[in-house]
């Protein structure tokens, strides 16, 4: 695998392109992020173009994986909480492109997310995922703590229910 690098995206023709590809590759691999299958391309767009000016605003981060000139991955860092939640982040959206899974991606968004939520003063993060095909054993391996399950949560890409999987972590000077 070539040199992996993470940095935060802001809004461009070819970033747009690249992470609507990899919203749409997603969510026809089978990937729980919120949208069914076939997902239309003005769609994914629509969802990022939305994301990418609440970065803009500060109100989130959101990542790359860069191999190359070619996006392999994405994570975003919701940072937009209630005035009583100042104190914590919300991981959303981790996404890898089918031929790059299984190659420490996902763990570098992750470790990547998780270092910019403590710079900006967060203590605890928090996200779901699919009890069924999620990423639940990435997130174990990286120190979550399973919360909880609520079952019958959301629909599949491709039909069907599937509960979801709440975990938390303690990150920054919380963690000492």
């Amino acid at each position: 695998m070539n040199v992996i690098e993470i940095g935060p995206l802001t809004v461009s023709r070819e970033t747009l392109a690249q992470l609507t590809d990899l919203l749409v590759e997603t969510v026809a691999a089978g990937g729980s992020v919120s949208f069914m299958h076939p997902l239309a391309l003005d769609v994914a767009c629509a969802f990022w173009e939305t994301s990418l000016a609440a970065a803009a605003r500060g109100q989130r981060m959101v990542l790359g994986a860069w191999d190359g000139g070619a996006l392999v991955g994405t994570v975003t860092l919701l940072l937009d909480c209630p005035p009583n939640q100042p104190h914590r982040a919300e991981i959303a959206k981790l996404m890898t492109s089918v031929g790059q899974r299984g190659r420490g991606v996902g763990t570098r968004l992750m470790r990547a997310a998780e270092r910019l939520a403590a710079e900006k003063g967060r203590t605890l993060l928090v996200l779901d995922t699919a009890s069924e095909e999620g990423a639940s054993g990435l997130y174990e391996k990286l120190g979550f703590t399973l919360a909880g399950e609520v079952p019958d949560y959301a629909l599949k890409p491709h039909g069907g229910l599937t509960g979801t999987l709440i975990y938390w972590k303690r990150i920054g000077t919380a963690s000492r």
